[in-house]
């Protein structure tokens, strides 16, 4: 009879491993909770003392204020002047609108492409493709925040100034053609369609939206020749009053999205690729067309992955630093014009908070400034877990009552 110490002892110690493990991930779970925790306090007891009456005190209604110095009320951000203006013109109010339009601008660039490209490639792309692009997609977020903000500020918001026309040529044309080339896709011959299949529509389509492109700025000068005397950004300035400005909340917005997208995109992929094959293959062998199957099976099925997939976008987009300091042109503007600048509350505290004295006024103010984002991503990212979680209760609960 085989002695069975020897199994025994390799038993334990897979149980010591698992144990060891175990205590490790619970630690790292505790040590972020702890973390978190510790900056709340951190900054509850730092901007506390800004509204204590026996201290350097901040009259509380002064943040959401627009207080009449120069002749008619206005938002002003101006803690440098705190200690020799007789009325505070420190609100933040701007900054939560610049932090919010931004985000939302972004947001508007970024769900239409990122969930399109992972229905595209959760659906309709070929295992070989999507096995290579998606990788690539996903190596986008790791690109540095502060090259796509380089970019904006230096190189496309300076030529979206010069060439107002050709951007919005391209802006109006590029999803307008899009769509009649899908609308035309139906009508091709069999034996063309075989050729442009939609498995690799992610290739072929590349040419044909360059060659857009081009026709969108070859046809810009003609059109803005006849309607606007061949200058738009004059037409704009004298007819609407608004001042086109090389850094505004579009280019910020395009910026911004483009460094959403991949994580908009990985999770929503994942999602869609989560549904059960079974479902769509289903809805297709009974006459469902595949844009049916993704909007009516999948998509629901999905919908808890996708929302936080969005929502967690929409966190990182509000506390995007260095693509809003670098092509927003950080004025605090609280105008609904997508064309003026902004000034967002994370690209305030990394250009003043080195400046700052520490323990005065501009100091907390900004610890205030920070305090609010960190409520405002907890929320966001509190909300998701929350939505998700009960969209997938729902879900679960219809599948068994099916």
């Amino acid at each position: 009879m085989s002695d069975p110490s020897p199994i025994t002892s390799l038993h334990q110690t897979r149980q010591r491993r698992d144990r060891l493990a175990t205590m490790l991930i619970t630690a790292g779970g505790v040590g972020v909770l702890l973390a978190v925790v510790a900056i709340a306090v951190f900054l509850l007891v730092e901007v506390l003392p800004l509204f204590w009456p026996d201290g350097a005190s901040f009259p509380l209604e002064a943040l959401w204020s627009s207080p009449d110095v120069s002749g008619e009320p206005e938002y002003r951000w101006l803690p440098h002047r705190l200690d020799d203006a007789a009325v505070p013109q420190a609100s933040l109010a701007p900054l939560l609108w610049g932090t919010l339009e931004a985000a939302a601008w972004a947001l508007v660039v970024a769900i239409p492409l990122a969930l399109g490209a992972a229905a595209h490639s959760s659906l309709y792309m070929s295992p070989g493709l999507r096995a290579r692009l998606k990788p690539t997609l996903e190596l986008m977020e790791a690109m540095p925040s502060v090259v796509l903000g380089f970019i904006a500020g230096l190189a496309l918001g300076p030529w979206v100034e010069r060439h107002l026309a050709q951007s919005l040529s391209i802006v109006v044309v590029l999803p307008a053609a899009v769509v009649l080339l899908a609308l035309g896709y139906r009508w091709l011959p069999d034996r063309l369609k075989a050729a442009l299949t939609l498995r690799w529509a992610a290739l072929w389509l590349i040419p044909c939206l360059l060659l857009l492109v081009w026709l969108a700025m070859s046809v810009a000068p003609m059109w803005e020749g006849w309607w606007f005397d061949g200058d738009l950004r004059l037409w704009v300035e004298e007819s609407w009053g608004l001042d086109v400005q090389a850094r505004n909340a579009l280019i910020v917005g395009l910026a911004m999205g483009f460094a959403v997208i991949p994580g908009i995109y990985a999770l929503a992929e994942d999602a869609l690729s989560d549904v059960p094959r079974e479902l769509a293959e289903g809805a297709q062998a009974m006459g469902a067309t595949r844009w049916q199957t993704l909007t009516r099976v999948m998509l629901p099925v999905a919908l808890p992955g996708v929302f936080s997939a969005i929502m967690i976008g929409a966190g990182r987009a509000v506390g995007e630093t260095m693509i809003v300091l670098m092509a927003s042109g950080n004025s605090a503007l609280m105008t609904a014009s997508p064309l003026d600048g902004l000034r967002s509350l994370a690209s305030s505290i990394a250009i003043e908070l080195p400046e700052a004295a520490p323990g005065g006024s501009h100091y907390r103010l900004l610890l205030l400034a920070a305090l609010a984002l960190f409520a405002f991503t907890f929320l966001v990212n509190t909300l998701a877990e929350v939505v998700r979680a009960r969209l997938k209760r729902r879900f679960t609960r219809r599948k068994g009552d099916a």
